[in-house]
């Protein structure tokens, strides 16, 4: 029993390192998704070679696979509350008044340039905002107060020179 468990753990660990190196790589990150490939591959070779050792067993091959859908989850998971990385947003308001929210956003420190758009309903204000990721709940949190039927939109990004950026926040 403790081999199923020490391979369905080695999964996890390798499978959710696989998923931060792999943001690492985006974000061209290349000594954090150098380092994390080193030991991820490590965990990786120690897993499957117990599994290959003994393919006449196939509960090994199920921890495996197991470990693989919850490691997953795990690095998914882990990816969300790390949350590395810039966001563009871009907010097309509903509303006519906007000012009071757009300097509540920027009281938050939330960079914002506004734009005069045109839908088919006619004008609308959009705000474009560059942000931190660990932001975007913040954000949408703030945009909502004010007008619950905002679009809200949002991209990856990543910024070259200028701009406001506000300073990353420690949790």
């Amino acid at each position: 029993m403790l081999g199923y468990v020490l391979i369905f753990i080695a999964r996890v660990c390798d499978v959710s390192l696989a998923t931060i190196r792999t943001l690492m790589v985006v974000q061209g990150r290349k000594m954090q998704a150098a380092a994390i490939g080193f030991f991820e591959v490590i965990i990786y070779i120690v897993a499957l070679g117990k599994v290959v050792s003994s393919l006449d067993n196939p509960m090994n091959l199920l921890f495996y696979a197991l470990g693989f859908a919850a490691g997953n989850y795990v690095g998914i998971t882990i990816e969300n509350k790390i949350a590395l990385g810039n966001l563009g947003a871009q907010i097309i308001l509903k509303t006519d008044d906007n000012k009071e929210l757009i300097d509540k956003l920027r009281e938050n420190k939330f960079g914002i340039t506004v734009m005069k758009g045109f839908g088919k309903d006619g004008p609308r204000e959009v705000l474009s905002v560059a942000l931190n990721r660990k932001d975007l709940m913040k954000l949408k949190d703030l945009v909502y107060e004010y007008d619950s039927k905002a679009f809200i939109t949002v991209n990856n990004i990543s910024p070259i020179s200028g701009g406001f950026f506000s300073p990353t926040r420690k949790k």
